[in-house]
């Protein structure tokens, strides 16, 4: 969406674990999305039967777009000017709710209580109207196309998931809605990718609008007007939808718990969410795991709005706390002070003093449950600083062997924690499977993480210390555990691994990334007190879902740690076959990542064709 994002861009991570705050998926799904016709209840419907995984329509041309090359102050602006262009002649009395069947969502927009989107409109209006030499104070038409583009406009990216401005659509596209639990995303095809492979054919429009309005339509639009032009957008669904049953996609993150997603909904677009992860009478699985957190002596507070209150607080702090760790990162290029705070964090929690209670003045200890949206917050920020680390060490001494050992044990913790956010990731996508794209980037990230490890040249300071590791191929590296993978061909494995089903794919990768997993993690966690809690970072049946986070963390601090520590003090070698492991789960991790990005994005996805590129790196050997 435009304006400031809101989580970790998946696409950023992948390539540089860089902590950027949270953001939209990058399955290019989540978008500065359309408040379609929710007032008057237009939607589109599939015209039939359609699985997962398909192209719901042809490539769609914008209405008007803005790449960020505009003379006018915005990109919504320079939007609104183009879109201007399209009427044969100008509405000769105020607009309607609606032009060309969009919501402008004029009304509420300008009732809004928020004064920067009131200036907004009116500063914004007023400059669209100069630039077409109306000079007069009548500025009602700028301001409703204005709002339209602020209320339709979606946020275009491109491969790497840079923002490159905003386009609006027509109907097609713009009249599908919101929900928290989507069952379609959509992806761009940008200038230089539009005679791609994938689009040498050209999918039938499966899906149809459902209500009834009189809209003026977009054919008639100022003659002349071309409209092949811009970022093209495909919709694709990404569950099984039966005909007749609506379509909708994600306007917001949907890594957020239900009272975050309501209140970004409200503020942007005006409306309450009632799809039925929002509906539920209670919290769904994902949502609770979302805003789990535990604080301690909360039996001495005097009631249960206390009780309310404290959790707020507790929610609050910890945000604030993780974001002032992530913005000190960012701008001290201090990765150390990072990697330690944060740790300590999920280790310890955040001490606060409560002055007013019962029993008088308490110390109270705020925990995170491993799965909270901070957590996951957390993980990526200690991936991306594990890496940054590990860099800045060999950039300083890169002919200390001591330097080069550190920076090889600070790659370790970085591909730990990816590893660790794809596991959790993935283990939130088996319930709510609309977080597949989500699940698909990081297992891709994790799994590059894991070859760049394997492949690493302080593998040769290992062999020089005598810790048992020697060079090998890895084109003899197979997995013979599975029959998922019997050649190192991404594009191949994908097409025929369609006919399987998502659900048999996912249990058989999983059966032998935990296999795998558990024959390497040891080694990645070594010497990271945090991750010596985490007992399988791809199964996470041992939190039992009944079970307080407060039981957890007290359960870690005393057994886990102690016993972790003590094992792994006495030694740390590595033998050639941990190597391999590392090897062949890398391998499976991206499989299993670009096979669940095929379902969101299709057969010749930007993100199969980096992972075949990753996968062949270095001539397929280890030096």
């Amino acid at each position: 969406m435009a304006g400031q994002p809101n989580f970790l861009t998946w696409k950023a991570y992948q390539l540089n674990f860089l902590p950027i705050k949270w953001q939209s998926e990058t399955e290019q799904s989540l978008g500065r999305v359309q408040l379609r016709g929710i007032e008057m209840e237009m939607k589109m419907v599939a015209k039939e039967d359609i699985e997962e995984g398909q192209d719901l329509t042809p490539p769609l041309s914008p209405l008007s777009y803005s790449l960020h090359n505009s003379f006018l102050s915005s990109a919504d602006l320079s939007a609104a000017f183009r879109f201007l262009s399209l009427f044969q002649s100008p509405p000769s009395t105020c607009p309607q709710p609606r032009l060309f069947g969009l919501l402008t969502n004029r009304d509420k927009l300008l009732s809004s209580e928020e004064p920067d989107v009131l200036l907004k409109i009116r500063d914004g209006a007023r400059e669209l109207a100069k630039a077409r030499g109306n000079f007069s104070d009548d500025v009602v038409l700028e301001e409703a196309v204005l709002c339209l583009v602020m209320t339709n406009a979606v946020d275009v990216r491109d491969k790497s998931g840079r923002s490159l401005g905003i386009a609006v659509y027509d109907k097609e596209f713009s009249w599908i809605n919101h929900s928290c639990s989507p069952n379609a995303c959509y992806r761009f095809l940008l200038s230089e990718t539009n005679n791609t492979p994938a689009f040498h054919y050209q999918p039938k429009m499966r899906i149809v609008p459902h209500g009834k309005i009189d809209v003026c339509s977009s054919s008639e639009l100022a003659q002349g007007c071309e409209r092949d032009d811009g970022p093209r957008i495909v919709v694709r669904s990404i569950k099984r939808i039966k005909k007749g049953e609506e379509v909708t996609v994600a306007y917001t993150d949907l890594l957020q718990p239900k009272e975050m997603r309501q209140a970004e909904l409200w503020s942007k677009y005006q409306f309450v969410c009632c799809c039925r992860r929002c509906t539920a009478s209670l919290p769904t699985y994902v949502d609770q795991l979302l805003e789990e957190i535990s604080v301690s002596n909360m039996e001495f507070m005097n009631s249960s709005s206390d009780d309310n209150l404290l959790m707020d607080e507790a929610d609050k702090k910890l945000n604030d706390y993780v974001d002032e760790v992530v913005t000190e990162y960012l701008s001290a290029d201090n990765p150390e002070s990072c990697c330690k705070k944060l740790e300590n964090l999920l280790t310890q929690g955040l001490q606060v003093e409560k002055l007013e209670s019962k029993a008088g003045k308490l110390q109270l200890n705020f925990r995170l449950h491993p799965l909270n949206r901070l957590s996951l917050n957390a993980y990526t920020t200690l991936a991306s600083a594990y890496k940054v680390w590990s860099i800045d060490l060999l950039t300083l001494c890169s002919d200390t062997d001591g330097h080069q050992w550190e920076a090889f044990k600070m790659s370790r913790s970085s591909v730990a924690y990816s590893l660790l956010l794809a596991g959790a990731t993935d283990h939130l996508f088996r319930s709510e499977s609309s977080l597949i794209a989500s699940a698909a980037n990081f297992w891709a990230n994790a799994g590059e993480s894991l070859l760049t490890l394997a492949r690493s040249s302080a593998w040769n300071l290992i062999v020089k210390s005598g810790l048992f590791a020697s060079k090998f191929s890895l084109q003899k590296s197979k997995c013979c555990n599975c029959s998922l993978i019997d050649r190192l061909e991404v594009d191949s494995f994908i097409r025929q691994a369609q006919s399987a089903g998502l659900k048999n794919i996912s249990n058989e990768f999983l059966d032998c990334i935990s296999n795998l997993t558990g024959k390497v993690w040891s080694s990645l966690i070594h010497g990271c007190l945090h991750l010596q809690i985490i007992k399988d970072p791809i199964n996470f049946s041992w939190i039992d879902k009944s079970t307080n986070v407060s039981d957890f963390c007290t359960h870690s601090n005393k057994s886990c740690w102690t016993a972790e520590i003590i094992s792994r003090k006495k030694s740390e070698r590595y033998t050639n076959e941990e190597r391999v492991n590392i090897f062949l789960l890398g391998v499976h991790c991206l499989f299993y990542g670009g096979y669940l990005a095929s379902i969101c994005y299709g057969d010749y996805s930007h993100l199969a064709s980096h992972l075949q590129n990753v996968l062949y790196d270095e001539d397929n050997s280890i030096h």
